[in-house]
């Protein structure tokens, strides 16, 4: 048998096959190393709203789970998942080749280039000026000061570089059509830096605070906007992840499993 571009990444990493939003996709994922998608990447894709139609770009994608669960729920969207990194992009193409992901793979393209491409090479790797309906993006939200990990290509997902928001949403607004969405998680922190870098660029910007459980801080904004508008910033009712239990609200439950949106719509 021949061998296929991710046999010798698979002979030095190790694998998983995770299943999302109950068994409607599944997802190759590094097993030791690399970044693992979870709960961040389910609740961007929530951002999404119900029942979107049209081509949406997954910035920064790793496998591509934020990609795939919007793929997974919306039955019109067709998502490009735009990642650098060349283990994950792999992964990304086998989770397209599995069985259990016939009915998304037809609607989902790979992308492996810089989200930080400009002119020239950004429309090279793909990436049409005005193309897209929608952006997702999950950037890298640590800072350099917390805890450094040895592991190479889970520090590029993970530790934030100066100026990376101001960069990244220049590149969503070249590649977004006027009117275009967008959605971003971030560490509530970044929030003075985030509306810097959308102004003049995306517009109407609505923050959603995600809470761990009742009276505890936010441990996670999804802030959405759309590019061209003009109106002034809402604060939306807060997602609360856990209630007294140890298992996730009805609504958080909702959320992660493709059952509804985040915003509401």
């Amino acid at each position: 048998m021949a061998a296929t571009p991710a046999e010798p990444m698979r002979e030095a990493m190790a694998f998983t096959t995770d299943a999302f939003h109950r068994g409607r996709f599944h997802l190759v994922q590094p097993a030791g190393k690399g970044h693992r998608a979870g709960l961040d990447a389910m609740l961007l894709a929530g951002a999404a709203p119900e029942g979107f139609s049209g081509l949406l770009a997954d910035m920064g994608a790793g496998a591509g789970a934020a990609g795939f669960a919007v793929a997974a729920r919306c039955a019109g969207a067709h998502v490009v998942l735009v990642e650098r990194a060349a283990e994950m992009t792999a992964c990304a193409r086998e989770s397209l080749a599995l069985p259990e992901n016939d009915a998304l793979a037809s609607r989902i393209t790979v992308v492996e280039a810089d989200v930080e491409l400009s002119g020239r090479e950004r429309q090279g790797a793909g990436l049409a000026d005005r193309s897209f309906d929608f952006v997702v993006m999950n950037p890298p939200f640590n800072a350099a000061r917390d805890r450094a990990t040895p592991d190479t290509l889970k520090r590029q997902a993970h530790v934030m570089e100066d100026g990376l928001f101001e960069r990244w949403l220049r590149t969503a607004a070249a590649i977004a059509k006027p009117g275009a969405g967008l959605a971003i998680i971030a560490r509530p922190g970044s929030i003075v830096e985030i509306l810097s870098a959308l102004a003049g660029r995306f517009g109407s910007p609505e923050v959603l605070p995600i809470h761990p459980r009742p009276q505890v801080e936010a441990i996670r904004i999804v802030v959405r906007a759309r590019k061209g508008a003009r109106g002034g910033l809402r604060l939306q009712p807060p997602l609360v992840l856990h209630g007294e239990s140890h298992g996730f609200t009805q609504r958080a439950e909702m959320v992660i499993n493709g059952r509804a949106t985040l915003f509401g719509d």
